[in-house]
């Protein structure tokens, strides 16, 4: 029985830490699950009973509180100066072909790497174009007229 304690309460912390690392509301539904899971084998019961009620706690959880959780306690979630990005017009100042691989765009006072969405179209210097998203270092336009279609 002292052996199914310690791995509960290890399951335990190790899902603490984990929570504590990460920062998003990753683990401390299980956490939960082996605290509950630890005070079964504390009571006597087998294995089956405790692994039960780990799933069981864990499940109920991250049911009914991960929802309220996520709306009052992660809610502050700030866009990074990528996310902006995306849906801005920029402006090519170098030709963009992806074949060559060859282009970038001035967006928000820098200069960024730019690749087209499609890579038989080539972007032309002073062509504006708009973000379709971010890959790495590099922005993803598409030429700006398409996009107003």
């Amino acid at each position: 029985m002292e052996k199914e304690m310690l791995v509960w309460l290890g399951l335990m912390i190790l899902f603490i830490v984990m929570e504590i690392a990460t920062v998003g509301l990753t683990a401390i539904w299980l956490a939960g699950g082996a605290l509950a899971a630890l005070i079964v084998s504390v009571a006597g019961p087998e294995i089956e009973w405790q692994i039960l009620a780990f799933i069981i706690v864990s499940f109920l959880l991250l049911v009914f509180t991960r929802p309220f959780a996520k709306k009052y306690i992660n809610s502050h979630h700030e866009k990074t100066n990528y996310e902006e990005l995306i849906g801005e017009v920029v402006k090519v100042t170098e030709t963009v072909d992806n074949l060559e691989q060859t282009g970038t765009a001035f967006a928000r006072g820098l200069e960024w790497t730019a690749r087209s969405t499609d890579n038989a179209e080539k972007l032309p210097a002073g062509t504006l174009a708009q973000v379709v998203s971010v890959s790495g270092v590099k922005l993803i336009l598409k030429r700006y007229e398409e996009v107003e279609k």
